[in-house]
């Protein structure tokens, strides 16, 4: 069992940066390969990025390039640097945990996932 729960969100300008944290507890989380989504009312859920247990990501293609993941096993952390944030990032952010990790465009599949935090960009 994993649980997760993430900060940092807030609201920002257009052209400005975030962090998102997300603290995992529970056995072996550095056995899952964690994964960032977002979610709009009215929209679908979209997978933002996934980081797989060796360190390497893999990327939303409208965000590559200002996005990045990173984990920290030893804290059992895994984070989400937003750069040149716009306004059409605006979405509730969750971080989610997965020993399958090919499921970065089927958000709704992830085993464990947290109760998001609230990006909110402005233009």
């Amino acid at each position: 069992q994993v649980q997760l729960k993430e900060s940092g969100g807030g609201s920002v300008q257009a052209g400005g940066s975030l962090r998102l944290s997300c603290a995992a507890s529970g056995y072996g989380y550095s056995d899952y390969c964690g994964y960032w989504f977002r979610h709009t009312l009215g929209k679908e859920r979209e997978g933002v990025g996934i980081i797989y247990t060796n360190g390497s990501t893999t990327y939303l293609e409208s965000v590559k390039g200002r996005f990045t993941i990173s984990r920290d096993n030893a804290k059992n952390a895994l984070y989400l640097q937003m750069n040149s944030l716009e306004p059409e990032d605006t979405a509730m952010y969750y971080c989610a945990a997965d020993r399958r990790c090919w499921l970065l465009n089927r958000p709704y599949d992830y085993t464990y996932n947290g109760q998001g935090t609230q990006v909110t960009v402005s233009s």
